[in-house]
């Protein structure tokens, strides 16, 4: 067991944000966990795991434990499906690669989220017609006060628009050690999602693979999301809001290029990126933080900002919407 002191937070996570932590350790399995636990029995704690979904809006003042419980295994098998159980430390998108290679299908659509397999539940990532939680099986988590172990079922885990009981009921309770995806060995394609079909389209693909899906969403990410390593980001820094389809109709009335996706009982999901856009915020750079010309719902480190300085721009940003629009934007990262 390692426990380092005040230790540079800026190559663990990918907005590149400059700060640190008083303590720091890893772990790779609840035995490990269990050891590092007892020995910090009160002080405040943060799991860490790919660091894709955080801004460090100032040093922590505790310890922070970094996960790296590796491994994927296929754990069972029927005529139609696999049960595939991956470490909560292992790469998201290496994931998905992996089993894109298998011809498993499900989670295709999710390729190049960045992060790691452990947040998937805990956000219910989802991206082009597809949520984590059409594949979930059940997980391992281990609770910290506790030091046990529990199971969870997709019932269990309370699944909503990038949500889960973890982040909310059960936030800071638990740390994710396992999950395990149900995926199909006779994929179903789905291409709903409009940017999909027209990628997939451009390059004349008509019938699919689950490959075909995840190179064509790949390619969608790679044209509106920078690559952490040159530009500091966190993928989409804000939800798409839904509001209620008579808001919209109204919004409609004023905006006509405004877009939305029906979202089931009375609601209509909004493009925060199309809000943002509107208020003039695309390609706003002040000092070192930005927003991503490509994409208005990129916040991006250019190199020296601060999680101040990340922090002070959402909140502008989300000002301006609710003084324009109306509706409140809420963000999709963890601000510590």
């Amino acid at each position: 067991m390692n426990i380092q002191q005040n230790i540079s937070l800026k190559k663990y996570n990918t907005f590149g944000i400059e700060a640190s932590s008083k303590y720091f350790s890893v772990f790779s399995n609840s035995d490990e966990l269990t050891d590092i636990l007892i020995q910090f029995p009160e002080i405040n704690k943060l799991i860490l795991g790919g660091g894709s979904n955080i801004l460090f809006a100032d040093n922590f003042d505790g310890l922070i434990l970094k996960n790296e419980v590796n491994g994927i295994e296929l754990i069972d098998e029927d005529n139609r499906h696999v049960y595939v159980k991956a470490g909560a430390g292992e790469n998201w998108n290496s994931f998905v690669a992996e089993c894109v290679a298998r011809n498993w299908g499900g989670i295709e659509n999710l390729a190049l989220i960045p992060g790691n397999v452990g947040a998937s539940p805990i956000q219910n990532i989802g991206a082009y017609g597809v949520e984590i939680k059409s594949a979930f099986y059940e997980l391992e988590a281990y609770h910290l006060r506790e030091n046990k172990v529990y199971t969870f079922t997709v019932n269990d885990c309370e699944f909503g628009y990038r949500d889960s009981i973890f982040k909310n009921r059960y936030k800071s309770e638990f740390v994710i050690l396992s999950v395990t995806y149900c995926l199909n060995k006779f994929p179903t394609i789905n291409t709903s999602y409009i940017a999909l079909e027209k990628e997939l389209n451009k390059v004349n693909i008509k019938e699919p693979g689950i490959r075909d899906v995840a190179d064509a969403v790949i390619r969608i990410r790679r044209s509106k999301i920078p690559d952490p390593a040159l530009i500091g980001n966190a993928g989409s820094f804000f939800k798409n809001p839904t509001v209620l389809k008579s808001t919209f109709e109204s919004l409609k009335m004023e905006y006509q290029d405004i877009g939305g996706y029906d979202n089931g009982a009375d609601e209509v999901k909004l493009s925060a990126g199309w809000l943002i856009e509107q208020c003039g915020w695309k390609g706003f750079k002040k000092g070192d933080a930005g927003c991503y010309p490509k994409q208005a719902l990129v916040l991006v480190n250019y190199g020296n900002a601060s999680g101040k300085d990340i922090l002070n721009l959402s909140n502008d940003i989300k000002q301006s919407v609710k003084a324009k629009f109306g509706i409140e934007l809420d963000t999709e990262v963890n601000i510590v």
